[in-house]
C-alpha cells in the first residue's frame, strides 16, 4: 500500500505544481470578511453588513455569544450585540471559519462522508484549541479557532483528486494513507494562497512534529495538543503518545502539576467549546 501511496502522492504534488491542480478558494463571505478585518479601523456595522449578507454565518455566530462560554446577563438577538461581545477579531476569525464549511460538499456520497467527517472533526479540534488559548496562553482565540479549522484544509483537493481516480474511492484505507501523507503540504499552499498569516500557513506542516521547537507558545501548540486531546480515550494510535514528551504541551504549561479542579474545569470549558461548533 505504500508504494501506491507514495505514486499518488508524486501525482497530486506533481499537479500542484503544474496547476493542473485547482486549489479551493474562501467563500466570498469569508473573504470580504478577511478584506474588512485588515482595517485596524473597522467598525462594528460595517463588519456586520458583510457577514450579514450570509445569514448561516450570522445565525451561527450569534449562537456562539449566547452559549455558556459567552454568555452575560443579557440574551444576544442581533449580529452587532453578537459583535461587540464577542469582539472584532474573535468575530471576523469566526465568520471566515464557519464560511467554509459550505465548501465541505462533494458530488459522491463516500466523499461527501469523508468531507462531513473532516469538517467535523476540524470544530472539534478548533473548539479545543480555543480553550487551550485561553487558559494556557496570551493568543487570540478566534486565531485559535481559525487554526484548528484549517489545519487540515489540504483534505478538499485530495478529495477532489480522488472524485476524479475512483480507483482511490474503493480503498478508504489506501485513501487515509493519502491524506496523511500529503494533506500538510498541501493545506500550506492553500492557506498562502489564500493570504493567512504565516503563523496559521505554517501549521499544517508543523501540528503533527512533536519534537519541534519552538520560542514560545504558538498556534501551532494549541492544534498539536487539540490533536491529541482529542484522541485520548480512544483507539487512535495518537492515543499512545507519552504526552510527556511532546514539547508543545511543555510550552503550553500542559505538563506541569495542575489541580485536579484545574483539570476539571479545562475539560468542561473544552466540551463548552467543542459544542459550540456542532
Amino acid at each position: 500500500m505504500s508504494e501506491l501511496i507514495e505514486q499518488v502522492r508524486s501525482s497530486l504534488i506533481e499537479a500542484l505544481e503544474s496547476d493542473r491542480l485547482t486549489l479551493p478558494t474562501l467563500p466570498e463571505v469569508a473573504l470580504n470578511v478577511r478584506e474588512a478585518a485588515e482595517d485596524p479601523n473597522v467598525s462594528i456595522p460595517s463588519l456586520c453588513s458583510v457577514i450579514e449578507k450570509d445569514a448561516a454565518v450570522t445565525a451561527r455566530i450569534i449562537k456562539v455569544s449566547n452559549s455558556p462560554l459567552f454568555r452575560g446577563s443579557v440574551a444576544i438577538e442581533s449580529l452587532q450585540m453578537a459583535t461587540t461581545r464577542l469582539g472584532v477579531n474573535y468575530t471576523c476569525n469566526l465568520a471566515t471559519g464557519l464560511a467554509m464549511a459550505q465548501m465541505f460538499q462533494a458530488t459522491t456520497e463516500i466523499v461527501d462522508t469523508l468531507l462531513r467527517h473532516s469538517w467535523a472533526k476540524s470544530m472539534e479540534i478548533a473548539g479545543i484549541a480555543q480553550v487551550l488559548a485561553r487558559h494556557c496562553t496570551k493568543l487570540q482565540e478566534g486565531q485559535a479557532s481559525l487554526a484548528g479549522l484549517t489545519h487540515r484544509i489540504g483534505v478538499l483537493p485530495i478529495l477532489t483528486y480522488a472524485e476524479d481516480n475512483r480507483k482511490l474511492l474503493s480503498d478508504v484505507g489506501t485513501l487515509n494513507g493519502v491524506i496523511d501523507a500529503v494533506h500538510s503540504d498541501i493545506g500550506s499552499r492553500i492557506l498562502k494562497a489564500w493570504d493567512f498569516p504565516k503563523e496559521l500557513i505554517d501549521i499544517p506542516l508543523q501540528y503533527m512534529d512533536f519534537q519541534r521547537d519552538a520560542p514560545s507558545a504558538d498556534y501551532a501548540d494549541l492544534v498539536t495538543a487539540a490533536t491529541l486531546q482529542s484522541a485520548a480515550g480512544t483507539d487512535h494510535p495518537l492515543a499512545q503518545i507519552d504526552l510527556s514528551t511532546v514539547k508543545a504541551y511543555d510550552r503550553l504549561g500542559l505538563n506541569d502539576e495542575n489541580t485536579d479542579e484545574n483539570n476539571t474545569q479545562l475539560v468542561e470549558h473544552i466540551e463548552l467549546a467543542v459544542a459550540v461548533f456542532e
